[in-house]
């Protein structure tokens, strides 16, 4: 629980988070109008770092182009993680904002720019707090969310062992709820995500005598609707799970029976008994089907991102924190979890924390992530720096009173 001497700052740091606002506002729009891609985000980790230093906050680069802050408070104690996202998407932006995408075919569609604003804002209101805390924060900027993951690659250089961080928090933006809010979940929050990749090798001929070839485009065909059983007929219908295919390639002429399908798909499931069996039904279904058809078909597994997973305890710290800041009734609890996957979770396999939503709609509504039209509310933003800053200070002022 949080204690009255912690609430008591509540309403200066939200005060100080809306004063703030324009020069927190000023570095969303700035990393807004150059997006960047995957690893390759040379412009947006300089204004990280140069932001951290103004604020006597020490950084290193870790994982290319990630870039982790430690802001150390007055005395020992134990230590916190902040994780934003930074990365891009490949997108040709239709915001028309006057600050659009300077990039040809590259967007902030889903709000990382928003992440690293907010996240930026908290290390400002946490670094004037830092004769008032014990212990310390470490700030996770991480590259690479949108496309093969940049968590393992952070974890792996270090990121959460020096110093050693003992629970970790993370927000996304959500156009599904109205700016000033956010939303908080319990246990199972985000999917566990593997793609599939297949080829289906059959024997061409003349599109005149199909009998002398054999069909892959066919067999392919067969399969694709196959592989849905084993989400409708071979899962409990209590257990969630999506199987889509959402590439097919195949075929070089319409009088011409195909010798060769590619398919590449992705598997998403709540549960890691669920995705170890769908993985290996998913195999026999397509294997099976082309073999019917006189095919052949082979799989590839690459893993994906694993179940995001929130600790409860520290779920509720962030409500409580939240709910000091911009008042309880602005702080909902989401029942129901998403398919949708993000590799914080990784670091969530590692440390205990929690992941909540930011949301970003405004009064006249929102298009949905990855839209080319995507465009948050900025007053989410000192909402984002005023729920993580006061969810670092709760969660070490907790454990420094037990």
């Amino acid at each position: 629980m949080v204690h009255d001497t912690q609430s008591a700052g509540w309403d200066k740091l939200r005060a100080e988070a809306l004063e703030d606002a324009q020069e927190t506002v000023r570095l969303r729009r700035r990393i807004h109008e150059h997006p960047e891609l995957d690893f390759d985000l040379p412009h947006t980790a300089g204004i990280v770092e140069a932001e951290l230093s103004a604020l006597g906050i020490p950084s290193r680069r870790c994982a290319q182009t990630g870039v982790i802050g430690v802001l150390h408070g007055s005395g020992t104690g134990r230590t916190v993680g902040l994780r934003a996202d930074m990365d891009a998407l490949p997108v040709r932006e239709e915001s028309g904002c006057s600050f659009a995408s300077k990039i040809p075919g590259v967007m902030h569609a889903c709000g990382h720019d928003i992440h690293v604003a907010g996240a930026l804002g908290a290390a400002r209101l946490l670094a004037r707090r830092r004769d008032a805390f014990r212990g310390s924060v470490v700030f996770l900027f991480q590259p690479a969310e949108e496309t093969s993951g940049g968590a393992l690659p952070m974890i792996r250089d270090g990121a959460l062992d020096s110093p050693r961080v003992e629970a970790v928090f993370s927000f996304h933006c959500s156009p599904d709820l109205a700016a000033g809010t956010i939303g908080v979940a319990p246990g199972r929050f985000r999917a566990a995500s593997d793609m599939l990749d297949f080829r289906i090798t059959g024997k061409g001929c003349h599109g005149a005598e199909p009998q002398r070839g054999t069909d892959a485009i066919l067999a392919a065909a067969h399969v694709v609707c196959s592989l849905q059983h084993a989400v409708s007929r071979m899962t409990d219908p209590n257990d969630s799970a999506v199987l889509t295919v959402g590439e097919i390639c195949g075929g070089t002429a319409r009088n011409i029976v195909a010798d060769c399908v590619t398919m590449k798909g992705i598997l998403r499931t709540l549960s890691s008994a669920t995705r170890a069996r769908l993985l290996s039904e998913v195999g026999k279904i397509a294997c099976g089907v082309a073999s019917a058809f006189g095919a052949e078909c082979t799989m590839t597994h690459v893993p994906g991102y694993p179940c995001l997973v929130n600790d409860a305890v520290l779920t509720e710290l962030v409500a409580t924190c939240a709910a000091g800041v911009i008042g309880g009734e602005n702080v909902q609890v989401i029942r129901e979890p998403s398919m949708g996957v993000d590799d914080f979770a990784c670091f969530l396999e590692r440390v205990p924390g929690s992941y909540f939503l930011l949301g970003t709609a405004s009064a006249a509504g929102a298009a949905p992530l990855h839209s080319p039209r995507f465009d948050p509310d900025e007053r989410s933003i000192p909402v984002a720096a005023a729920v993580c800053a006061a969810t670092c200070l709760g969660y070490l002022d907790d454990v420094q009173r037990k």
